[in-house]
């Protein structure tokens, strides 16, 4: 098992080592230069001799390799260097913002699952009857919406007809995180609905069962003492890397609902060409993504027995 991890955390690093280098060379090959960005994005008037101290003072003079090992060596340390727009430290406004972003992708993923797995065996089970055809129908529906469009449609009934939940802000309580989180689980609950559906149609198919119903057992406790068991690995897997997903991917529905995450701050610093900010985005949703990439494999490589027998084996 150690070797196992050891093996996946070192197959990590060259992927972030690529990461850091595309979007360092991606921020910093545009026509744009950095300070003329900082001076429209700070609404200052520099002279040309200002500007260039200010080049030689953050080493944007120097070779693009010079600068990205520069950089590399202050992020390893935790520095990302200084908003354009705020002027305060990336990092520890990235952190401050992570918290509302993960409580959004956490309350999703438990909202989601709620929904997917009893739809999604209920469907296995009614099989071509007209409770699965509902069910799929609607789930190729939900799975069909994109988020923005299903996010209006929530505000226009929850909150501007029924005035059940506020229409953006997080200053609402527990009701802010309502809308965003329906609007990302509905979704995923579309996804993952057929997907549980395919797992346990797939189980049922399968030998053991067969010869359990010949032996008389019971069809509750075949399905969730067995089947459920058995196909749950694959769904866990699956939202697991949804995570991962999830949080760099909630920048539209926080926009929409002014959710003060990560994703909102990204998009703000796009809009702004704030680099530093956009960077840091970038960087550490690769790295939060491939940790939990790495946590997916290390819990399925622990409840799937066959994954290593099969790697002792080899």
């Amino acid at each position: 098992m150690k070797r196992y991890i050891l093996k996946r955390v070192l197959q990590l690093v060259p992927i972030l080592f690529g990461i850091t280098l595309l979007s360092f060379i991606l921020m910093n090959v545009g026509t744009a230069d950095v300070i003329d960005v900082m001076e429209s994005s700070t609404g200052s008037a520099l002279t040309e001799e200002e500007k260039q101290e200010m080049r030689e003072e953050l080493g944007l003079d120097r070779p693009l390799p010079e600068q990205y090992g520069r950089w590399l060596l202050r992020a390893l340390q935790g520095d990302m260097g200084e908003s354009f727009v705020s002027g305060r430290p990336v990092f520890p406004e990235f952190v401050s913002k992570l918290p509302a972003t993960i409580s959004l992708t956490v309350s999703s993923v438990l909202v989601t699952i709620l929904i997917s797995v009893p739809l999604g065996i209920l469907s296995a089970v009614r099989q071509n009857h007209f409770t699965d055809y509902l069910i799929r129908f609607l789930s190729f529906i939900g799975n069909s919406l994109p988020n923005f469009f299903v996010s209006l449609l929530l505000i226009y009934f929850f909150s501007l007809k029924l005035g059940l939940f506020p229409v953006m802000g997080s200053s609402g309580g527990w009701k802010s995180i309502v809308l965003p989180t329906l609007t990302l689980a509905i979704a995923m609950a579309s996804k993952y609905t057929r997907q549980v559906r395919a797992a346990v149609l797939e189980e049922l198919k399968k030998d053991y069962v067969t010869g359990a119903r010949a032996r008389g057992v019971r069809e509750r406790k075949i399905l969730f003492g067995s089947v459920l068991k058995t196909s749950m690995l694959t769904i866990i897997t699956l939202l697991a890397l949804s995570v991962g997903s999830l949080l760099g991917g909630t920048a539209i529905v926080e926009s929409i609902f002014m959710w003060d995450g990560v994703g909102k701050m990204a998009v703000d610093a796009i809009a702004m060409r704030d680099y530093p900010v956009i960077q840091a985005y970038v960087i550490w949703m690769a790295v939060i993504y491939v940790v939990i990439n790495l946590a997916t494999d290390l819990i399925y490589h622990y409840l799937d027995p066959r994954i290593r027998l099969g790697q002792e084996e080899a």
